[in-house]
């Protein structure tokens, strides 16, 4: 008799042992101390105030105060002031910002387009330029007593104008932000528009669509997760603009130490020497920021499936 022998399949353990800890735990461990502790921080500084007691002492002393510090910062015309104004250069900032990379990417993803890759670095370049220098590059431009932009207009006969005027100021440093982040984009772009593959082309070719067609209804609606991601993080970088604004204003009057939130937070915390303003106002922020890009990524998200449906 031959005994039937059964033959055990042993189950791969699921247990990795120590290896994976081992190895997300540097990344863990920076998270939490470079974000985690520092966002705890803020909002802990940020329900604290100084304040003055033992009478003629004088001493100061930190109490905890709630959400005073929240009151104040939203009821201070300077920080909503600058809150406007930052809104208003990202209406003008992210559309031009994401047009001219759009159209710089179509462009050199045209067929017969000589001298691609020339073009692509000169476009590309400006975005490798320090905010601070690029800022003091288009500054003195900007200044009537050395602009060379003056000089044109007086030697057609038109009057010059003031780039730094109460009225054009805004879009003078808009200008920064958009000639510093097109070549950025149109990379992230034109990167997107050579991974499509070419028998979609191809096939608009036979079908008799020429590259304008194409572009409109081909490479757009295949690129529109690539222009969605970058449309994003082009918000919530105009949403934290500093370094144009205050590299600008010791060149002009018209740009003010709170002119933006961001100036309006420095000035708080390192002139003003008032920490705990300064972290309210800097959440405040951080949750104005988080708002809004959920909210437009919700609604992105909402049209595209509605499209596919």
């Amino acid at each position: 008799m031959v005994a039937a022998t059964t033959v055990r399949r042993r189950r791969p353990s699921r247990r990795g042992g120590p290896t994976p800890y081992v190895l997300v735990a540097p990344a863990v461990v920076l998270l939490v101390l470079f974000l985690l502790v520092p966002i705890g921080y803020t909002v802990y500084l940020s329900l604290r105030a100084s304040r003055v007691t033992g009478g003629g002492l004088g001493l100061r002393k930190e109490q905890f105060v709630g959400l005073a510090n929240y009151a104040s910062v939203l009821t201070d015309s300077a920080y909503l002031d600058g809150l406007l104004r930052m809104l208003l250069y990202g209406v003008i900032v992210v559309p031009s910002m994401l047009g001219l990379a759009l159209l710089f990417a179509l462009l050199l993803d045209t067929p017969r387009v000589r001298l691609r890759a020339f073009s692509r670095i000169g476009i590309f370049l400006p975005y490798a330029v320090p905010g601070v220098i690029a800022s003091l590059l288009w500054g003195f431009l900007y200044l009537p007593g050395v602009s060379p932009f003056r000089d044109a207009f007086e030697l057609v006969g038109l009057p010059a104008p003031d780039f730094l005027a109460p009225g054009s100021v805004l879009f003078s440093v808009a200008n920064i932000g958009v000639w510093g982040g097109v070549g950025f984009n149109m990379i992230v772009l034109f990167t997107a528009l050579r991974g499509v593959p070419q028998e979609m082309y191809d096939a608009a070719r036979i079908d008799g669509a020429g590259e304008l067609q194409i572009a409109l209804r081909v490479k757009i609606p295949l690129i529109m997760p690539a222009i969605i991601m970058a449309g994003i993080f082009a918000m919530i970088s105009t949403l934290q603009v500093y370094t144009e604004p205050a590299t600008l204003q010791p060149l002009t009057d018209t740009v003010s130490s709170t002119w933006v939130p961001l100036m309006t937070i420095y000035r708080d915390a390192f002139i003003n020497a008032d920490l705990h303003s300064a972290a309210a106002a800097s959440v405040v922020l951080a949750i104005g920021t988080l708002v809004v890009s959920l909210g437009v990524l919700t609604l992105l998200q909402r049209r595209a499936f509605g499209s596919d449906r």
